[in-house]
């Protein structure tokens, strides 16, 4: 795997947006998290994608979204790249990414949700190690300030060139979702709510390498040359909201994309399974896919690790794909074994 460089105190972080332009319709989650990464000691350079919007909720043709990652990549000043926000349209700007850019200027690329299709792609066509992990809007963007577990796991997998190592839990979590469009965001930090810890839904022990993303997100790659191999890897995944942000993606949907990446043979070439926390779930559609997830863990026999603090609640942690991991029942562990930065 091609490994980006680790980021220093007073490097340079690029801004932009591969997919949704919610940056221009909420600048204040940008300023605040502009102010949150130059507190961590980082320039920070926004790029024009930052805060445009079109009216395809997108931040600007999939040509501008391309170029501007394309230029980010090639700025000999940029360190790292963080994405501001997921949404639904990172897939068209495929076809206007420079990958040999890419490949000559390895550097950190950062976000979660649709930015999987860009970490498959960035996988797929460079072998770089990317990182699944916070978006300036939604974590650096949190108000009064970033939450601690978030910034401790970014900073040690994009500043230290020791591997991470074993993974703890967070202490408390959060889903609330506050009106960003009345500012209720910037009245009161949300509501946390203890956490439980992990959940093993399928017993076992399992090394490989780290694979996977938002998992409608992923699919849409399914049948193309960014679609990966997934022969011994521990694949990750996690939902995100519905059609509604207050709502979890319906369990219905979830339920037919695992049978997806069944019938496309997923399942049996994998040695484990991370799932995340799911996004505003009521405790009984939780149980539900916890039932069709152990499911699957017990036909192929694979662990089955159910609750990580990985996609759309927080805190998360930042997993790098690409690198060795590890899940073991027994000792209620989960670590990442390799240093993902040079």
């Amino acid at each position: 795997m091609l490994k980006p460089p680790k980021l220093n105190k007073g490097d340079t972080v690029a801004l932009l947006s591969p997919s949704s332009g919610l940056g221009g319709t909420f600048p204040h989650r940008i300023d605040n998290a502009v102010k949150a990464l130059r507190n961590l000691g980082f320039v920070v350079k926004e790029f024009p994608t930052t805060r445009k919007l079109t009216g395809h909720h997108s931040a600007g043709t999939p040509e501008e979204r391309a170029k501007d990652i394309n230029d980010a990549f090639g700025d000999k000043s940029v360190k790292a790249i963080i994405c501001t926000i997921g949404g639904m349209t990172a897939n068209q700007i495929l076809k206007h990414l420079d990958f040999s850019i890419v490949r000559d200027n390895p550097t950190i690329f950062c976000g979660y949700s649709d930015i999987s299709v860009l970490h498959y792609a960035l996988n797929t066509k460079n072998n770089l190690v990317t990182f699944y992990g916070p978006a300036a809007m939604t974590q650096f963007g949190e108000f009064p300030k970033p939450l601690d577990y978030t910034i401790e796991y970014f900073l040690k997998a994009i500043t230290k060139t020791q591997p991470v190592g074993s993974i703890q839990p967070s202490q408390k979590w959060t889903d609330e979702f506050m009106d960003w469009s009345t500012n209720a965001d910037m009245i009161r930090p949300r509501n946390m709510m203890g956490n439980n810890g992990f959940e093993w839904l399928s017993e076992g022990d399992a090394h490989g390498i780290s694979i996977g993303g938002c998992l409608p997100s992923i699919l849409h790659l399914k049948g193309t040359e960014y679609w990966p191999d997934y022969n011994n890897k521990i694949l990750f995944l996690e939902t995100p909201e519905g059609e509604d942000p207050a709502k979890g993606l319906p369990l219905s949907y979830v339920d037919s994309y695992l049978t997806d990446l069944e019938i496309n043979g997923v399942f049996d070439e994998i040695c484990g399974l991370i799932f995340g926390r799911p996004y505003k779930y009521a405790e009984a559609e939780k149980t539900k896919l916890k039932e069709i997830l152990s499911k699957i863990g017990e036909k192929y026999s694979i662990p089955i690790l159910f609750g990580a603090d990985i996609g759309h609640t927080d805190p998360i942690i930042t997993l790098p794909i690409g690198v060795k991991i590890s899940i073991n029942s027994e000792k209620n562990s989960f670590a990442i074994e390799e240093s993902a930065v040079a």
